[in-house]
């Protein structure tokens, strides 16, 4: 193949040797706009991982890299005067300038044609297009080819919020990546240093638009501002000053980060790749790596005998979704800095461990393995603030609400079981209910109990009210007398979602027969068919209040330790939050504050007579996933504000089902990110669920600070001993199981010891 590959960085280069090695009889060159040295980064971070898979492609570049390596194993965190070092990491930095030329050293003696100083306009990209069978667009995120053919490529820039410039300095920083936080006068800076040669390091300096602003970066030229971040900096540099590579650039150089994506990687015989194609922030330090990882593979589709359109759309389905985990994660640290002032006062090892886990990738257990000496110490911090016992993980951290101490932070999710008798629970209530209490956690949710008949979601959803008393007292009184287990009553309405049919008969349909009327903020059906709620009137919302109170009334007399009120998911009182199913045009409607009038009004109803030592909580959906039409993060901010000044103990941050024109973005643990900007942003205790189902994710959550407890759906269903196992898997001997069961626990214990020695 004749191939023009466009920009000449690590990607570029990388791809050329890659083909070469493949079939030396492909004639390749390479274009680049700048002179041969210059580059405009210091360093590059490459993992240990990365570089295996360098060596296995090429071990002479490989080589070649290695040599220049300098290595860490430290991430060292710095806050005023507080420092924090964790071990294990395993990686290594290499200046720019050094890979670059190592990588051109290469391609030459491959025979790869390399054209500098070459002036790539819109007309000469043309031509090449034409003149040669491939066009490899790897000319970086500010990619000119992607900006002449994006009708085709239909990219989606995303510029982010902080500034940062890049810096180079002598004060090596050989000992440690160091993160560097200063409290200056005009908020938060801090920096992300590294060493990448014997006598150089990277210097990073990153900080809020509102600090960027108020310094007067802005206004500055390049060595004003640099003479400013070595007096903000002074007492880590040693003397030594800073350095910028970009005296090229008028101004001060410094820049904000745009997340690069795109539909299309590919069109005719053009194919973006690096960061032409996606981004990945500085902050994780994988843009090199994922350009030269997708170097790699797209030379292996090109060279198996497909077609050349074949060829790239495997390259597109296969590389795409492994660079949209890694700039996912990028864009998981990029929230994480942009949101940093929300962590900064926290104890410095639990802000320690979220900087560490920010990107999700580094999850609990990976720390251990990492570093086992620091997680020891960061979990004996978290047990001692806990009240709770030293060596034991955060999942088994005891919690307290009010009078309710639980014995551990995992909760058994509320999950409609549909299988009550008009209203009534039964016996499948009372096994299943008693079974997961029985399994360890901490905290046992019922499903959404109903007022009333009127307000169930199918006929097999069961109400709590004096008629049923009976039944939940005998599964609460079996619950405290049999387990330590504590457990919650949630408590609500089904609005505009009720009278549908059974889950397994079609969810959210409505019946074939029997229908009964519904009420709702708005006349609006949850679906073309569906019942037309009515809008609910003065008398309406009187006769809802007052089936609410004796609602809890009843939960109190059934013993149940706490409740909660269900607000979220599209149900009565959300269907009053969210501007999508809230159209009123009276005092209950239009803003925000008028929309949580009537669910306010219920909460301080229910919490008058609810016992002053028991907790209540309420669950919010902080996500409607309907754009701009719904209820965001950030308003979801502004209800738990409101909720937590009405009282409530905590808040339980859920999101969706609102309404079935929704657009989720689903995930390993989902909803965490609402969690945490609740909780931290507003100091208030919060619970979460949402594909969490692995007691790594438990514990990152927990001891990064992003809730007070966790909740299990559908692990819980599938085991309802889900925390005894858990604490088998994790070698915690302390977890107590109830007394028959004593010989299943010993078993359960030495069958995963022996099966830790068989894998040694």
């Amino acid at each position: 193949m004749k191939i023009a590959v466009l920009g000449g960085g690590p990607s570029g280069l990388y791809f050329a040797i890659s083909m070469k090695l493949r079939d030396t009889a492909h004639d390749i060159t390479i274009y680049e706009r700048n002179r041969f040295d210059d580059t405009f980064g210091w360093g590059v971070v490459l993992s240990d991982e990365t570089m295996s898979n360098f060596e296995e492609n090429d071990p002479v570049s490989e080589k070649m890299i290695r040599d220049n390596f300098a290595y860490w194993d430290d991430v060292k965190t710095v806050r005023g005067d507080e420092e924090m070092t964790s071990s294990g990491h395993g990686f290594c930095g290499i200046g720019r300038k050094v890979l670059l030329i190592a990588l051109q050293d290469r391609a030459r003696d491959l025979g790869v044609n390399l054209a500098f100083e070459t002036d790539l306009t819109d007309e000469k990209i043309a031509e090449l297009k034409q003149t040669n069978d491939l066009v490899v667009a790897a000319d970086g995120l500010n990619s000119k080819t992607r900006t002449i053919y994006q009708d085709k490529f239909k990219p989606e820039i995303d510029m982010r919020q902080n500034h940062f410039v890049w810096l180079g300095t002598h004060q090596k920083f050989d000992d440690a990546f160091t993160f560097i936080f200063e409290k200056t006068e005009h908020g938060w800076i801090w920096a992300h240093a590294y060493q990448f040669d014997d006598n150089t390091a990277t210097f990073i300096v990153e900080c809020g638009p509102e600090t960027y602003k108020a310094f007067g970066f802005d206004t500055l030229n390049q060595q004003e501002s640099i003479a400013l971040c070595e007096k903000i900096f002074a007492k880590h540099l040693g003397g030594h000053p800073l350095m910028t590579n970009a005296n090229h650039i008028r101004g001060s150089a410094w820049i904000q980060f745009p997340r690069v994506t795109c539909e299309n990687w590919h069109f005719e015989n053009v194919v973006l790749l690096g960061d032409a194609s996606a981004t990945a922030h500085f902050s994780i330090g994988s843009g090199s790596k994922l350009g030269m990882e997708s170097a790699i593979a797209l030379a292996d589709v090109l060279n198996a005998g497909k077609p050349l359109q074949d060829a790239l759309q495997t390259y597109q389905d296969e590389r795409k979704l492994q660079v949209l985990r890694v700039t996912s994660a990028a864009r998981n640290s990029t929230e994480w800095f942009e949101d940093i002032e929300r962590y900064l006062t926290l104890d410095m090892t639990q802000f320690s461990y979220a900087l560490l886990t920010r990107s999700q990738r580094i999850s609990h257990e990976n720390l251990r393995l990492r570093d086992p000496e620091w997680m020891a110490k960061a979990e004996a911090w978290f047990q001692k603030k806990a009240g709770g016992t030293a060596g034991r993980s955060p999942m088994f951290a005891p919690y307290k609400l009010r009078d309710m101490t639980l014995q551990n932070r995992v909760v058994v999710s509320p999950m409609a079981q549909y299988k009550a008798t008009d209203g009534n629970p039964n016996d499948w209530h009372f096994v299943h209910y008693a079974e997961r209490a029985k399994g360890g956690a901490g905290l046992v949710f019922t499903e959404m109990l109903c007022v009333s008949k009127e307000g169930r979601i199918t006929p097999g959803c069961p109400c709590i009210s004096e008629d049923q008393v009976p039944a939940w007292s005998r599964l609460t009184d079996f619950v405290h007398a049999e387990t330590p287990a504590k457990i919650c009553a949630q408590i609500g309405h089904a609005g505009r979602k009720g009278s549908t049919r059974l889950a397994w008969d079609g969810i959210d349909k409505p019946l074939t027969e029997d229908n009964w009327d519904l009420l709702s903020a708005s006349a609006i059906p949850l679906m073309d068919g569906n019942v037309v709620p009515k809008s609910m009137d003065r008398a309406d919302m009187d006769m809802v209040k007052d089936q609410f109170i004796a609602s809890v009334k009843a939960a109190d007399k059934a013993g149940f330790d706490m409740i909660e009120m269900h607000a979220a998911h599209g149900y009565l009182l959300a269907s009053f939050i969210s501007p999508v199913t809230n159209k009123r045009s009276d005092e209950y409607g239009g803003s925000l504050e008028n929309r949580m009038r009537y669910p306010l009004e219920i909460f301080h109803a229910m919490r008058a007579e609810w016992p002053e030592s028991k907790p209540m909580t309420v669950r919010i959906s902080a996500h409607d996933w309907m754009g701009e039409a719904g209820v965001n993060p950030e308003d979801a901010v502004a209800i738990a504000q409101m909720f937590k000044d009405a009282g409530a103990d905590a808040i339980n941050v859920s999101s969706g089902q609102t309404d079935k024109g929704e657009q989720p973005i689903y995930g390993r643990m989902f909803q965490v990110p609402f969690s945490d900007r609740v909780r931290n942003e507003l100091a208030v205790p919060t619970l979460v669920a949402g594909n969490i189902y692995e007691p790594d994710h438990v514990n990152s959550t927990l001891m990064a600070g992003r809730a007070d407890l966790v909740l299990l759906a559908r692990p819980h269903l599938a085991d309802p001993y889900w925390t005894l196992h858990a604490a088998v898997e994790l070698g915690d001997t302390a977890q107590d199981w109830p007394a028959p069961y004593e010989g299943g626990r010993r078993q359960a214990i030495t069958l995963a010891e022996r099966a830790k020695a068989l894998a040694v």
